[in-house]
């Protein structure tokens, strides 16, 4: 898998690889041009609501493949928080280079157990296959607590019996905007990566702090999911437009939110792409 590859050299030299989510082919230029300043590899994420959105894998595929060719950048296709096995029998057979079943609400037998059958399912094709382990809070659900975290001792049982490739741990991060400042367990992320030998991966990358991007990178992470902040950057640049303008060209009310999106995750992509020396 040459996605797996560029993963591990990343992780050897300490970095990580930025995945970003996109919705529309405006967000979608956005994060590669971001990607292409910074001379950076960049994760392009779809969620299964972005895939309804955009009427369905194959257009997707298209529109991601077609514009990172364009632009020159190396970019990596994948399926983000998907529980339809379906979906992401879909995204295998369509080219992804990796998907994420998420069965982490689930029981720990049962999370395994989906786990294990999208792993044979997908390693069947070269795809990598990512899942999640502990309590990350989507938006609307409760706040983190103690219990929800991952227990280094779980991962490596999790690991050893699913072959997950990538995995992703709560260790105190939240989907979406945070309600109060997040406090990350960077002792629990080290126990971590001491139990289990494959990269990990951090959700709830927005709202965090440029330092605690770094230091979970120091700590072994080697994959940050990021998306609120795209939508939020994207969002509030188109409302200022039409505010600030009576124009009525979406070629031209939107080229500024394209531009606020390809500075915000220019800055998340140099952190990624720094070596531990340098964090």
């Amino acid at each position: 898998m040459k996605f797996m590859q560029s993963v591990a050299a990343h992780r050897s030299r300490q970095r990580a690889l930025l995945a970003a989510n996109f919705y529309n082919t405006e967000t979608l230029l956005g994060v590669l041009r971001a990607a292409k300043a910074v001379h950076g590899e960049v994760i392009l994420q779809t969620s299964p609501s972005t895939l309804d959105y955009l009427g369905g894998v194959p257009l997707a595929v298209a529109m991601a493949r077609g514009a990172a060719r364009q632009l020159g950048v190396t970019a990596w296709l994948h399926l983000d928080h998907a529980s339809d096995p379906e979906l992401i029998e879909s995204c295998v057979r369509e080219g992804y280079d990796s998907v994420m079943i998420d069965a982490s609400e689930s029981d720990f037998a049962t999370n395994v157990k989906r786990t294990r059958d999208i792993v044979a399912l997908a390693h069947s094709s070269h795809v990598a296959v990512e899942a999640e382990l502990g309590y990350v809070p989507k938006l609307g659900q409760a706040e983190v607590t103690p219990a929800g975290l991952t227990a280094p001792e779980d991962a490596a049982k999790f690991v050893a019996q699913t072959g997950v490739d990538l995995l992703a741990v709560a260790i105190g991060t939240a989907h979406g905007f945070y309600k109060k400042a997040p406090k990350l367990e960077y002792e629990r992320l080290s126990a971590i990566r001491a139990a289990v030998d494959v990269p990990l991966v951090l959700h709830g990358g927005s709202g965090l702090d440029p330092e605690q991007w770094r230091e979970a990178i120091r700590r072994g992470i080697v994959k940050i999911n990021f998306a609120t902040e795209i939508k939020d950057t994207f969002t509030r640049s188109v409302k200022q437009s039409l505010t600030n303008s009576s124009e009525i060209d979406l070629r031209k009310t939107f080229s500024p939110a394209i531009d606020a999106v390809t500075e915000l995750v220019s800055a998340k992509v140099t952190i990624c792409q720094m070596t531990g020396a340098a964090l």
